[in-house]
This record gives C-alpha cells, structure tokens and sequence, in this order.
C-alpha cells in the first residue's frame, strides 16, 4: 500500500501550518495562500474547543516544537559545527527565510519536499523576493533509497567538509513505524558524509500524548489527512535505542522546559506535550 507521505497530494495540515506561523509573527505575508487563511479558521476553532474542554493549548505544542528546533539549530550554527542545513518536507515553514535573513551568507539552507509542494513554495519565495543566495528549494522524497529525488543525491550535492543539519518538523507522526525507520536510517546515512552530522525533529512519547484533547486533536487531524497519525515511541530511551539503532552516534529528547527560549511555553499544558529530538551522527 502506498504510503500518504509519498502522495503528491498536498495535506490540508501543511496550509494550515504555513499561517499558524504567521499569525504568531514567524512568517511573512509572501508565504500565505488562500488555503491557508480558509483551513486555518476552522483549526482555530477545533483549538479554542479543545482548549475550553481540556485546558490544553494545541497553539503552545505547535510553538514549543518550532521555536525549540529553531534554538537548538542556532546553537549549532553559532558553534560553527552546522554551515548547511536541509529541512525535509518544509512545507510552507518560514523557517529557511528566517535563518537566512539572521545568518545571511554564513550558511547554505535548503528546502526540500515533494514536487507539488517544493513548486508551489519556490513560486511564493520568488514572487515574495525572499530567496537570496544560498537558500534554495528542490524536490526530495525522504521515502526514496536512491535517484535523482533521493536526500542522498541531495547530499552529495553539497559540501562534504561542511557541517551539515537535516529537519523533519511535523512529517514523521504522519509515518508508520516501519516507514519512519527507514526516514531516519536514510537520514543518517546522508549525514556521513559530513564531518559533523544532526538530525532535529518533532518527536512525542505515548505517556504524554494519552489524554482526551490530544485524543481529539489526532482524531480530527486523522479526519482531515485520511491518514493515521503515530507516536512512534512509549518511552525516551526507547527513541534514544531507534535513533542509534537507525545509524546516530547519540541522542537526545529534550522538553520544551529546558530548553530557554521555549522554557514558558514548556509550562503550558500542550508544550508539555511535545519533545525535541536531537540526534548527532
């Protein structure tokens, strides 16, 4: 069966996402479209009735993972160790026009998704004049061992004496556990080629996503997407055991809590919710 991931149909959830950012002022008008504006408005109300019936804030998970992979991607960048970065399935993340914008020629961001999406978001970066050089968007099918579209090929395209970051944000829920295992072996394979190597993503353990407003939250978003959502793991260690099984050196979990610049919305019941993945090849 094939998986939804490898559909060429573009999820509901990525519009959505692409004016979420926005609305919490981490994007920029360039990157919004109508979808997005329309999708968003009823994902505010499902928020604001899980919210009144749980207390739980889908607004503060949403948050807590972007802005928490944004801070341990800078403190890799400020290190020096990370000059290139690829973001998998970017969507309409402003993510790369951001770090851009802050790093400027100190390193080389690339988007990458599938055909439609990688299209759709090139146009609107170059309508909005928001690529400048070294930030580009190509297509890449993370499910894919080898080709043209395969994030090796993608890899050996850039430097390999370049410190080298890869992002999954939002996409690996969206996997079965057998397909997300080959996402992050392949993962790990592109980064062995550089001499330093880490993989950041969104990443949850079953006891913090049991409960009825997450219940709700998955169940709508499994609704919208036709598709199942995973939570791939029941504890941290056994994410640390994947993730090495699947080719890293080490890795970590780390909470929105201690994280500084995420520390509040770690508080927050739904930025509890969520982890981030640190994982160094």
């Amino acid at each position: 069966m094939k998986n939804r991931a490898d559909s060429e149909k573009v999820s509901p959830t990525a519009y959505a996402t692409g004016y979420l950012w926005y609305r919490h002022g981490l994007s920029h008008p360039g990157l919004l479209i109508p979808e997005g504006r329309r999708i968003d408005r009823r994902f505010r109300f499902l928020i604001r009735l899980i919210k009144l019936i749980s207390g739980v804030s889908l607004d503060a998970l949403m948050l807590a993972r972007h802005k928490g992979i944004d801070a341990v991607l800078t403190r890799h960048i400020e290190s020096g160790k990370v000059t290139q970065v690829i973001e998998v399935a970017a969507g309409l993340s402003p993510r790369g026009w951001r770090f851009k914008q802050r790093f400027g020629g100190r390193i080389t961001y690339v988007e990458a998704d599938l055909p439609k999406m990688a299209d759709l978001k090139r146009g609107l970066l170059d309508r909005a004049k928001l690529t400048t050089p070294g930030h580009r968007v190509v297509t890449v099918n993370a499910l894919t061992d080898s080709g043209p579209d395969s994030l090796q090929a993608l890899a050996e395209s850039l430097d390999p004496n370049a410190g080298t970051a890869v992002i999954t944000e939002g996409l690996m829920s969206y996997l079965d556990p057998e397909s997300a295992r080959g996402v992050w072996r392949r993962i790990a394979g592109a980064l062995a080629r550089f001499p330093h190597g880490v993989y950041l993503s969104d990443s949850y353990v079953r006891q913090d996503r049991y409960g009825l407003a997450m219940k709700l939250f998955r169940g709508a978003i499994q609704r919208t997407v036709r598709g199942r959502m995973h939570v791939h793991f029941q504890t941290e260690a056994e994410a640390v055991e994947a993730l090495r099984a699947a080719g890293f050196r080490e890795a970590h979990m780390h909470p929105p809590r201690d994280i500084p610049e995420t520390s509040e919305l770690g508080r927050i019941p739904g930025g509890d919710r969520v982890r981030i993945l640190e994982a160094v090849r």
